[in-house]
């Protein structure tokens, strides 16, 4: 990027508008660290950083922002009156795209790799530049921008894990256009209503997704959602990919090879248009929503703050080494650990196009963090289940060199203590669970070894990161004391990168998040604290039930469903009963290879919950499916399972994976007498 001339240069250069380089991040009480991010258990300085933060929070994240190139510093860290609870970097000016790539190149990386791109499903692999990623960009921009798409204009991207979509993003953000994720195979009336609320001047597409022996046509639902929806775009550049062919409408869709070959032939590039830091990045909306969706809204200052500050005090990664979140870009994890945060760090991202399993076989994980020399991993905890089951001696890990692996981080859904047990067995390395929502973007708690590694207590995803003030409350908003379950808030503000709002929804957002608890950020989530405020999320609010007066946490139950050696993934539901109001009934998912009749396994069951929760769980009911329900995103289904079983209405939720995985549980369910 061009510095601009004049006496302002100076100032408006993104490089001259920071301390240190690209490749340095800061935080306030936590410089200088050394390259021995793991450390032994118990060396940690995290105490020292979090008590520094409770100290001076706006010194905190203010050195922290030092590590982000700006046109125009903020004015303010942090402005208590503006926004629902505040917003931060105020009056600060800056460009996502251009931290993410444009300063790497500038800084001398241009040509390390920054996106590997590895699909078995479709067998390709393609490694790109920071200096490709850069041309490819820059070349996008300039197509959209010949769309019409300007600042603040809105693209959809409804897109497969192909290296385009990460493109995508990030030529929306070089623009000032807010982008939005949609998953792609979402269903089209979901699609549709996102449209509506999004009201995007252009949809970035491609003809299919490859899901694992799957081929889905993208475009067909496509057109049914524009047909459905009341907003139109103006244009659709869409991907054909040789697995299928999509047909075009004339008018209306572009090819993208087409306009991308002529643009490169012409030269056509869009420079970086500056945006002010409180200016929105993307809108993406929460799963499983009904009715008019939920967008959190998602800033560009906060964001690259909080995002940079993680990549090296949490996960413990340098510039330059290669990271692997294997999620999906539809999802929060994509966004922020696929795309954005290893790119404003300069790392090396992998898009992994494929599964745990299957693709070819239950080594795939190990295939592509030997062969691509990935330092650390971050997964659901379902992929390692699905694992353990198909593997659970692990022998296809022998096949494989994983020595340059220091780390595994789980979120996404709860690590059961067993899962995480397995993996750090086989593997011999830390694996860390952590906790974070779509709202947060990044972890509310974890165990920080860029800061040195806390003790591990299975179970629990450690402690609150520094910007967190994690409470324990009941319902009249009073601490708890430790070891008491209750409501997880964190005391306002949110730290950067949070959401300030819903897309054009501010007081939804009030009543969503703010208002029940004053002064806290609603997490919707039930668990405790330990004497040493270690935490433990024991599931959603709506997953602690209630047995004949007595509140317990499914996710307890869970955790001695997981013990029992034969177990590889379960859940456990509360349903409906006129005596007790409700009683649990707890779903297995066996391993391969037990021979035990399930009726057999059912009792070693109930009696182990028994045995370790005791009678007034009332645990009678254990049920053993091939399978559980599961969004794509690999969380399980456990609130339409209830409906199921308490012979509620309920619906195909819009973001399953298979939806005949619910005709399996109905079906249990009556073969135990308990669906309608």
């Amino acid at each position: 990027m061009a510095a601009a001339s004049g006496p302002l240069a100076h100032a408006r250069d993104p490089r001259a508008c920071r301390s240190g380089g690209s490749d340095v991040t800061n935080s306030a009480s936590a410089l200088h660290l050394d390259s021995a991010r793991q450390g032994a258990a118990g060396t940690s300085r995290y105490h020292e950083v979090y008590a520094g933060w409770q100290k001076d929070p706006l010194a905190f994240w203010g050195e922290a922002a030092e590590a982000i190139d700006w046109y125009e510093k903020p004015k303010a860290v942090f402005d208590p009156d503006a926004g629902a609870y505040g917003r931060w970097f105020v009056g600060g000016v800056c460009n996502t795209c251009y931290n993410a790539v444009d300063r790497h190149v500038l800084s001398g990386r241009a040509t390390q790799p920054a996106v590997i791109y590895d699909s078995p499903v479709t067998g390709t692999k393609r490694t790109l530049t920071y200096g490709d990623l850069l041309q490819e960009v820059r070349t996008l921009a300039a197509i959209l921008r010949d769309f019409g798409v300007g600042k603040g204009d809105r693209v959809i991207l409804y897109m497969p894990m192909v290296p385009e979509a990460l493109i995508g993003m990030l030529a929306c953000a070089r623009i000032g256009a807010i982008h939005s994720v949609v998953f792609g195979g979402f269903a089209a009336k979901e699609l549709a209503t996102r449209i509506d609320d999004a009201k995007p001047k252009v949809i970035l597409t491609a003809s299919c997704g490859v899901e694992g022996n799957r081929v889905i046509a993208y475009k067909p639902l496509l057109d049914a959602a524009i047909t459905f929806a009341s907003e139109k775009p103006s244009a659709c550049l869409v991907l054909q990919r040789p697995q299928a062919q999509a047909e075009l409408i004339p008018g209306r869709d572009h090819d993208w090879e087409t306009l991308r070959a002529t643009a490169l032939k012409s030269g056509r590039v869009a420079e970086c248009v500056q945006v002010a830091a409180t200016d929105p990045l993307y809108i993406l909306y929460t799963s499983g929503t009904t009715g008019k969706p939920k967008g959190v809204v998602r800033d560009n200052g906060g964001h690259m703050v909080a995002l940079k500050w993680t990549m090296k005090n949490l996960y413990g990664v340098d510039p330059g080494e290669v990271y692997w979140a294997a999620s999906d870009v539809g999802w929060v994890v994509g966004h922020s650990y696929i795309v954005y945060a290893p790119l404003l760090h300069g790392c090396t991202t992998i898009l992994y196009e494929g599964k745990p399993i299957g693709t070819p076989d239950a080594g795939a994980f190990w295939r592509v963090i030997a062969e691509h020399k990935c330092v650390t991993m971050f997964t659901a905890p379902t992929a390692f289940r699905a694992i353990k089951k198909e593997d659970p001696d692990a022998k296809l890990l022998a096949q494989y060199d994983l020595s340059m692996l220091r780390a595994l981080f789980l979120a996404g859904e709860r690590a059961d203590p067993d899962t995480v047990m397995w993996a750090e067995r086989i593997l011999g390395l830390p694996v860390i669970d952590h906790w974070w929502q779509t709202e947060t973007a990044w972890a509310i708690a974890g165990n920080p070894i860029g800061l040195g590694r806390l003790p591990v207590k299975p179970g629990s995803p450690t402690v609150a990161m520094p910007g967190y003030d994690v409470r324990i409350v009941d319902e009249g908003c009073h601490e708890l004391p430790a070891n008491k379950m209750g409501s997880i808030v964190v005391k306002l503000p949110l730290p950067p990168s949070c959401l300030p709002t819903l897309w054009q929804q501010d007081d939804r957002f009030k009543e969503s998040y703010l208002t029940e608890y004053p002064g806290y950020y609603k997490t919707a989530d039930a668990g405790f604290k330990d004497e040493d405020g270690y935490l433990y999320i024991m599931g959603r609010t709506d997953d602690i039930i209630n047995v004949a007066g007595h509140r317990l946490s499914t996710g307890g139950m869970e955790e001695v469903l997981a013990s029992h050696p034969n177990v590889a993934e379960c859940a456990v539901i509360g349903i409906k009963d006129e005596l007790k109001g409700e009683v649990p009934c707890g779903f297995v998912v066996l391993k391969s290879g037990v021979d035990k009749k399930p009726s057999d396994i059912e009792a070693e069951i109930v009696k182990l919950v028994r045995d370790k929760i005791g009678p007034v769980a009332a645990f009678k009911i254990a049920i053993c499916v091939n399978r559980l329900p599961k969004t794509r995103s690999g969380k399980i289904l456990r609130g339409t399972m209830k409906k199921i079983a308490d012979h509620d209405p309920w619906t195909m939720p819009a973001t399953i994976d298979d939806p005949s995985a619910l005709d399996e549980i109905d079906a249990a369910l009556k073969d135990h007498g308990l669906a309608g």
